[in-house]
């Protein structure tokens, strides 16, 4: 009886001692779990501990409405924030036809602004010198007149890919007028000489108190600002 127990005690000892490496080599495995991390800004770093998973709620889905900068790929993204592309445009312009389809065409992400009022005529000439159509921005580079060649030198230059890169179902932002004209408000109408002034009830504790001051209406045109232009 106890020969059997010693051979049991030592079948389980060699059991132990041979499934002790197989344990330590499932557990060095599991340690040395590496994850690759890619941040918002692009950079990669690897860590033992697995990223955070993101709502998804939060998730950015490319062509929202309005096509914001979110959606444009990052390396796309550098390149229109550093030289962002504006194009003004008017109305019955050719040229200024054949340079959004081109831009549309290269998958170039612009913002268009119309020429159109004499507000904004008035602003055209104080940004370029005078006021000919179209009119393409890159940067701080002015490029007067509609060039495929000129444009494209340009575009190649700043670091736009020649061809397109915008995501499935990307939507440009919608052309607005160059000057947003802003009207005064009314001038409230006069009282009749000796009439009560008007009061408010505050109906929590039955006091009277004055009306509240009128709102400041808009600048007027003035030497320094003779069209009265609000940008």
């Amino acid at each position: 009886m106890r020969l059997l127990d010693a051979r049991s005690a030592f079948t389980a000892l060699r059991a132990l001692t041979l499934g002790l490496p197989l344990c330590l080599g499932l557990a060095a495995a599991q340690a040395q779990a590496v994850y690759r991390i890619v941040g918002p800004d692009g950079r990669v770093t690897f860590s033992d501990v697995p990223p955070p998973k993101a709502p998804a709620s939060a998730t950015a889905k490319p062509g929202a409405a309005g096509g914001g900068a979110s959606a444009l790929p990052f390396a796309l993204q550098q390149v229109a924030s550093r030289y962002p592309v504006t194009l003004y445009s008017g109305e019955n312009c050719g040229p200024c036809d054949s340079g959004r389809a081109y831009l549309r065409g290269r998958g170039i992400p612009f913002t268009e602004r119309t020429v159109k009022s004499n507000e904004d005529v008035q602003a055209l000439q104080r940004l370029a010198g005078d006021a000919s159509l179209p009119l393409l921005t890159v940067g701080s580079q002015q490029l007067k007149g509609y060039s495929d060649v000129e444009w494209g030198q340009y575009l190649d230059a700043a670091g736009y890919p020649k061809t397109s890169q915008l995501p499935r179902g990307y939507e440009a932002p919608a052309p607005t007028p160059l000057v947003a004209v802003e009207r005064p408000a009314p001038a409230p109408a006069a009282r009749p000489a000796g009439a009560e002034p008007e009061v408010k009830i505050d109906a929590v504790n039955t006091r009277a108190r004055p009306a509240a001051p009128a709102a400041p209406t808009a600048p007027q045109p003035n030497a320094e600002n003779p069209a009265g232009i609000r940008f």
